[in-house]
């Protein structure tokens, strides 16, 4: 028999993946804007993504909204005790997005928009993984409720998640600028490309160093034996995708590089997996603590599997439409 619980787990981890793949990149392009060029280089970075760059955040809609419904109980409980790096998400977000849109409408003021644009992609940013290191950290639950403080969520640790959040992210954009741009701005997104991949795997390294001290479950998950014979392909494999990616750059491949950054994001999660499996709240809620009821899991089951495949038809179809490079004319 299908255990819906873990097919709605599934659901829900191929929409947060979706989304760091797709929104990932252009948060990245919006915290590397202040480096680039004003004009036609601002330009032509904006130009990339101005096709898919809202379609993209459908992935965080329904990842939140498929929380909400499939495990209930979970959200009742992390919402409030990430009430603020939640709402600064969304607050981030909304800066971008009007920024993104009144960049064009508003020229006046564009030197303004300019400076919105960033701050709302970093804010959003750094809010999302400060969000993941504070899941991590642990949140304190007695009953059915959250139990802990207002400032719970703030740590060192949640810090260096979201670090190296807009790390990883700014190394997304600067990959996607490689592969849909050339000359100049090409150049510059090559350097920075480089610099940004050391970085993080600079951050990989201390997250996973700092995440083993904090809880025993991930310290035995992960260096327990004989366990750890399966464990240890995990950084291994990401070293290897590591030097793949710089092979790739060193070779100015226009692809290579953005998917091999994301094939360490890939392993980034596997890893996440790995230590909080099958706890949606990491060492207090298991999925099936938290799962809605079996006829509620079937309802939206069916709307899941009639939507699912539109957003990805529609998606797919977006991003080959408007393949190839930006022009310095601003078009593909």
């Amino acid at each position: 028999m299908i255990d819906l619980t873990v097919v709605w787990a599934i659901i829900i981890g191929i929409a947060i993946t979706a989304y760091v793949v797709m929104d990932g990149f252009d948060l990245g392009i919006g915290m590397l804007f202040p480096l680039l060029e004003p004009g036609a280089d601002r330009d032509r970075a904006m130009n990339s993504i101005a096709p898919v760059w809202d379609g993209n955040e459908t992935w965080l809609v329904m990842g939140g909204g498929g929380l909400l419904a499939a495990f209930p109980l979970a959200y009742a409980i992390i919402l409030p005790a990430l009430y603020a790096p939640l709402t600064a998400m969304l607050l981030g977000l909304v800066l971008r997005g009007v920024a993104f849109e009144f960049r064009w409408r508003d020229p006046a003021h564009r030197k303004a928009w300019d400076i919105a644009f960033p701050l709302g992609s970093a804010v959003a940013t750094l809010a999302q993984g400060i969000t993941l290191g504070a899941l991590l950290q642990g949140i304190h639950v007695e009953g059915r409720a959250y139990a802990g403080g207002w400032w719970d969520w703030l740590s060192p640790f949640s810090l260096l998640t979201g670090v190296g959040l807009v790390i990883g992210y700014s190394l997304l954009g600067a990959c996607w600028l490689n592969w849909k741009t050339d000359g100049a701005l090409q150049d510059k997104a090559v350097r920075y490309a480089g610099r940004l991949g050391t970085a993080l795997l600079a951050a990989i390294g201390a997250v996973s160093l700092a995440t083993l001290t904090l809880d025993a479950q991930y310290y035995h998950r992960w260096l327990a034996y004989p366990g750890i014979f399966a464990t240890a392909l995990v950084p291994l494999a990401t070293l290897a995708v590591t030097a793949l990616f710089y092979r790739s750059l060193a070779r100015r491949q226009h692809a290579g590089p953005f998917l091999w950054a994301l094939g360490l994001f890939g392993l980034c999660l596997v890893g996440l997996g790995i230590s909080i499996w099958p706890y949606v709240i990491p060492a207090r809620v298991t999925i099936w603590e938290a799962a809605a009821p079996l006829r509620s899991q079937v309802f939206m089951l069916i709307g899941a599997g009639i939507m699912l495949p539109i957003i990805l038809l529609y998606t797919g179809w977006a991003y080959w439409v408007f393949r190839g490079k930006v022009g310095h004319e601003g078009y593909h």
